[in-house]
């Protein structure tokens, strides 16, 4: 029998997702981005599980990331024959992730103040 271990997030990290969901975070991206923050390499499989996301919803949040630029992958041949295993790894400190983030929201909240400053020259 083989033996595989699963994350779950503590209720601080459920905190810290809702935090992130909270600000306009996909609650898939800060699934995932919680469960690098603790394990900085993991599977596909260990995003699945140890986030509780199906595998499309973490096929899209690691493309998001690696758009992003936050996370990277390499392959991992199996002993068995098959498709080869992605790793993914988290490339910049989670530090930066959240300062990225920051300012991604802090521009949006910007160009809101300034429609809202357009629409008020209409009135």
């Amino acid at each position: 029998m083989i033996e595989k271990t699963i994350h779950l997030f503590t209720d601080k990290e459920e905190e810290f997702i809702n935090l992130l969901v909270r600000i306009g975070t996909k609650q898939t991206i800060a699934k995932t981005l919680v469960l690098f923050a603790r394990l900085k390499t993991a599977t596909s499989y260990d995003i699945e599980h140890g986030a509780d996301l199906r595998q499309p919803e973490v096929s899209v949040a690691v493309k998001y990331l690696e758009r992003k630029g936050w996370i990277e992958n390499r392959e991992s041949v199996t002993p068995n024959k098959g498709r080869p295993i992605k790793i993914w790894t988290l490339k910049v400190p989670f530090k930066n992730i959240l300062d990225a983030i920051s300012r991604e929201k802090q521009g949006e909240l910007k160009a809101r103040i300034e429609m809202i400053g357009k629409v008020r020259n209409f009135a």
